[in-house]
């Protein structure tokens, strides 16, 4: 006869159970800025260090009602859509060929090791003196800092695909274009598309150091100048537009991961 005092074992077997929490990073966010604008309101922080939420979103709106904000964000865009684009296209094409073929594998994996921790923007002044003080410059400057993420993510991607559905293809009689298209491919297509989301960052930020080297329009160059002229409100509004172009390129980033990995 069982003890009334037992109680029941939980059951353990199930491990990580992540739920979605869609109210608690706003209500964070919000405590976060009610808790700066009551800082600024009190006079704990000085205004020209630190301006108020309600400050910045002021200058926001009038950098944005005058035109400011848009012509710049739209020279920055102007950069990195190309430079993206370049840098994402060839470093897609290195890292595929480096997860297929050995003979790739091997003669690129010790360039890219070596190549990728150098600071690209460090480069700029060479890409200067190669494309000009123009956009070129800028856009080669974004296209190298993309390229090198791309060809790891894809290499990676590819040697993460599980040996086992590649030899049952072969033991199937597959050709190879086939075991690279319906296995290797969409095997690889997740961490393929993170690294995408890697990339874009690293545009967004090689886009507005460059600008602050040598640029008179763009973000970078906005915030640069902001900060020269001790106009901190205006240069936290600059901040907060990369980081609403981050979140709107995530967020395109996103739409196209779920669109190519519906299978999943």
């Amino acid at each position: 006869m069982p003890d009334a005092n037992q109680r029941p074992i939980p059951f353990r077997g199930g491990g990580f159970d992540p739920r979605p929490r869609r109210l608690l990073p706003w209500i964070v966010f919000f405590l976060l800025i009610a808790a700066w604008q009551a800082a600024s309101s009190a006079g704990l922080l000085p205004p020209l260090f630190m301006p108020s939420p309600a400050a910045i979103a002021r200058a926001f709106a009038e950098l944005w009602s005058n035109g400011t904000l848009v012509e710049h964000i739209a020279a920055s865009l102007k950069r990195i859509v190309p430079g993206w684009l370049i840098g994402t296209a060839a470093g897609l094409a290195v890292g595929l060929a480096m997860g297929i073929f050995s003979a790739a594998r091997a003669a690129g994996l010790p360039i890219v090791s070596a190549l990728f921790p150098i600071p690209k923007i460090a480069l700029l002044p060479l890409l200067i003196m190669w494309f000009g003080i123009g956009e070129p410059s800028k856009v080669a400057t974004i296209a190298l800092g993309v390229f090198f993420p791309t060809v790891i993510a894809a290499y990676t991607a590819c040697d993460a695909v599980p040996r086992n559905l590649i030899r049952m293809g072969q033991s199937f009689g597959l050709p190879a274009t086939d075991i690279v298209a319906k296995i290797l491919l969409p095997g690889a297509m997740p961490g393929i598309l993170a690294g995408f989301r890697i990339s874009a960052s690293v545009a967004l930020l090689l886009v507005v150091a460059a600008e602050m080297i040598g640029a008179q329009h763009g973000i970078g160059a906005f915030v640069l100048a902001a900060g020269n002229l001790m106009q901190t409100d205006q240069l936290l509004a600059g901040v907060v537009m990369l980081s609403v172009l981050g979140l709107l390129i995530s967020w395109g980033l996103g739409i196209v991961e779920r669109s190519v990995l519906r299978w999943r």
